[in-house]
């Protein structure tokens, strides 16, 4: 199986990309006149019942069609009739999978280019409402407030209702610089708020870092092109000033949508020295791969804790899952989202493009996470009354179902340290108010450098007013495996 090195922009978290045929040469002579020439085609001229009722259902899709234009309460074109039937042919087999048409397609293209004005906000449609996956961290949403499982009803004043969500995401671009304003539904807040924000040009931080004391601390935002190399150079740089060596790392993949399979292969290549990383299976046994470890850990084997929550997905997951399978890392945080699967971009020459979910991932242990999540090996939330993020892939409508793998949950873990036991899984009362560019409100990062520090033998410590913090930025624009507005 060939990845594709480009990015994939979507309105869901992606764990792989890869590239598949065309159309054109996809299609057999059975159906010809409305398919083209396919595999599926061949499969159904074989079996004649099969072939029979295709034929019946594409006369009842010609009979509906005929209908609608003959009788509908104004004139509609033909060209919209028949891409709304392939937009819900499409995306009612999984909340990843979608056609897009040909303007669809070149939006897609400018949202790649990062040339238009957005807030950093990554949205789904849930039952007709545009709910906040996540905000970019570092962009005007997460500046503002804007926090997962929001649902956004407005924009300036105007109601998204009966909106599809490409005409929601039209709705909050602009050019750089304008002001736009949305209104928000929280769950437990008493009434609809408001937030005002200034649209830019988004470009992810894909990488930052930070040195307490002598523990490097890299948050990966998101996995990018360049994420594994921002990563090396990050790590590389905070030893250094570690003086040329490191007690440990913290890895953050809290609000980490996802992105590249292959940079999320890449990174956990980086750690485990040896064994399976991550493995995938399709429907057809040419699609089934395993990648391996190549027997290298850039660490030599220091202690790391990741950081992981209800905004982790995907390619976090996938990094996460074989950090814990090879007991490579320990993991703290709240349950990651549970997205274990694999979509495909094939394009239609001349007519936009197919982004169908073409296989699932397992992690080493032989674990399908699809609509599960990994639990983490310590639980800690986020604030005193954090339920956690609800909304996770298990909460959206028709996602596919989790089968093929051999086990449910990771195996049980006899390796934890000690000081495992006596984390608290929430802050105390009196701990100050979460702000993640305040790392001494950051409890779950607190937790996590005890954790390290009792990793390495050495004894609890607090982060240092002086800590050292430096960022490495990826020269990609906008992330382009969700929808960005």
């Amino acid at each position: 199986m060939k990845l594709r090195t480009g990015l994939l922009l979507g309105t869901a978290f992606l764990a792989g990309i890869t590239t598949g045929p065309s159309v054109e040469r996809m299609a057999g002579p059975a159906v010809a006149h409305l398919l083209g020439n396919t595999a599926l085609a061949r499969e159904v001229a074989a079996d004649s019942d099969n072939h029979s009722e295709t034929l019946r259902l594409l006369t009842l899709f010609g009979t509906v069609l005929d209908l609608v234009r003959a009788e509908y309460v104004e004139p509609v074109s033909d060209k919209d009739l028949i891409n709304n039937a392939l937009d819900g042919m499409v995306s009612n087999l999984d909340p990843h999978s979608s056609y897009m048409n040909e303007k669809q397609y070149k939006d897609m293209q400018v949202q790649i280019s990062g040339k238009f004005g957005g807030l950093g906000i990554q949205v789904q449609d849930q039952d007709g409402h545009v709910r906040v996956v996540s905000p970019m961290v570092g962009t005007p949403a997460s500046r503002a407030g804007i926090k997962p499982g929001d649902f956004i009803t407005e924009v300036d004043g105007k109601s998204l209702d009966g909106m599809t969500l490409d005409q929601a995401v039209t709705k909050m671009r602009g050019d750089p610089g304008t002001k736009i304003t949305l209104t928000i539904i929280r769950a437990k807040a008493p009434k609809p708020l408001k937030f005002t924000m200034t649209r830019e040009i988004v470009h992810i931080q894909v990488v930052t870092s930070a040195l307490y004391g002598k523990t490097g601390y890299i948050h990966l935002n998101e996995f990018d092109d360049d994420t594994e190399s921002g990563m090396r150079a990050a790590y590389d740089k905070l030893k250094a000033q570690a003086g040329g060596k490191l007690d440990g790392l913290v890895l953050d993949l809290r609000l980490n949508p996802g992105g590249k399979l292959d940079q999320a292969i890449a990174v956990s290549d980086d750690f485990i020295p040896e064994g399976e990383i991550v493995s995938i299976r399709g429907r057809h046994a040419e699609n089934n791969h395993r990648w391996d470890a190549k027997g290298t850990d850039i660490t030599n084997r220091l202690p790391i804790v990741v950081l992981i929550n209800g905004g982790s997905a995907s390619a976090s997951e996938i990094v996460a899952g074989a950090l814990q399978d090879h007991r490579r890392a320990v993991l703290l945080g709240e349950k990651s989202f549970g997205k274990g699967s694999v979509q495909s971009l094939i394009p239609v020459p001349g007519n936009g493009a197919v982004r169908l979910t073409t296989a699932r991932y397992y992690t080493p242990s032989g674990r399908s996470i699809q609509g599960l999540g990994i639990a983490p090996d310590i639980l800690v939330k986020e604030s005193k009354d954090d339920e956690g993020i609800g909304y996770r892939e298990a909460d959206l409508k028709h996602i596919i179902t989790n089968i093929g793998g051999n086990r449910s949950k990771a195996p049980v873990r006899t390796d934890l340290p000690a000081i495992a036991s006596s984390i608290p899984d929430a802050p105390p009362a009196n701990w100050p108010k979460f702000d993640l560019t305040k790392p001494n409100t950051d409890f779950q990062l607190q937790e996590g450098l005890r954790v390290v520090h009792a990793m390495a033998g050495l004894p609890p410590g607090e982060l240092p007013n002086g800590a050292v913090e430096n960022k490495t930025t990826s020269n990609a624009p906008s992330p382009t495996h969700v929808q960005q507005h």
